[in-house]
């Protein structure tokens, strides 16, 4: 599943793993902490392949693994596993993720560092900032070079979903350097540019209770896709399919993702 000399597909699996597991990590309606007047993100993965300005809520430990069949310029399927921890109340202060990506899995090998920082701005607006892909090997991974990036989502307020005190409907745009514009050697070398449009954003509409349709631009290619609570507990899936169009790439891939957050300490204040 791993092609063993060099990760060659980092970037559309840092995309795909969504690392910044933020979605899954939207905070519970507990108590007067801030939230009842404003509908918050819902409780379904909200994104497949760009940060969002959500992060998350409290203490947690999170971890994910996700993978694309076939690669971009290879016919080989990829994975790439995450783990982490987020802490901190982004109302009244700011909340802080970190996590650790292997992008190696079956050595257990080839590791890079993701953060983000995020905070309230608004009823139902969040805007994060951080870093992906952080020392990463040159010689084992095709990232390139750190990626850092500012991001803002909104959870439509006019829109309730099914889950009470949930919005149906967010969206996110943001802008990056990176993965988000700097392109691949294979796409260079296919006549494919040399950068692609440093912004990006997504949208996600809640098609029935627990399942989210989304729609995203990576900054390189658009992915759609569907994002799962399928189970009362925090597991949340994703599905869908990436690189539908040829400004990057050779073809469209599959992708999934599967992950869970672990509320370490939860409080109301």
């Amino acid at each position: 599943m791993v092609f063993p000399k060099k990760a060659l597909c980092q970037n559309d699996f840092e995309k795909a793993l969504a690392k910044k597991v933020d979605s899954l990590l939207a905070p519970e309606k507990t108590g007067n902490n801030g939230m009842e007047n404003q509908l918050m993100p819902n409780d379904a993965q909200q994104s497949a392949t760009i940060p969002m300005g959500f992060g998350g809520f409290g203490t947690y430990a999170f971890g994910s693994i996700a993978g694309v069949y076939k690669q971009v310029y290879h016919n080989n399927a990829d994975l790439i596993a995450s783990g982490g921890f987020c802490a901190g109340d982004p109302i009244k202060a700011v909340n802080f993720a970190a996590g650790i990506n292997m992008t190696d899995v079956h050595r257990f090998r080839d590791f890079s560092a993701n953060f983000m920082v995020s905070r309230f701005v608004a009823n139902g607006t969040s805007v994060s900032a951080g870093g992906l892909q952080l020392f990463a090997s040159k010689k084992q991974s095709d990232a390139p070079g750190s990626t850092f990036f500012v991001a803002v989502s909104h959870a439509v307020q006019t829109m309730p979903s099914a889950t009470p005190g949930a919005s149906r409907l967010t969206y996110t745009i943001g802008i990056g350097n990176g993965r988000f514009y700097n392109k691949s050697y294979d796409d260079i070398a296919a006549g494919r540019g040399q950068h692609g449009t440093a912004v990006f954003g997504g949208i996600s509409y809640e098609w029935i209770e627990h399942v989210n349709l989304i729609g995203e631009w990576s900054g390189m290619n658009l992915g759609l896709s569907m994002g799962i609570r399928p189970f009362k507990n925090p597991l949340s899936l994703a599905v869908g399919a990436i690189n539908l169009l040829r400004y990057s790439g050779d073809k469209p891939s599959l992708l999934f993702s599967i992950g869970y957050p672990l509320a370490l300490s939860r409080q109301a204040d």
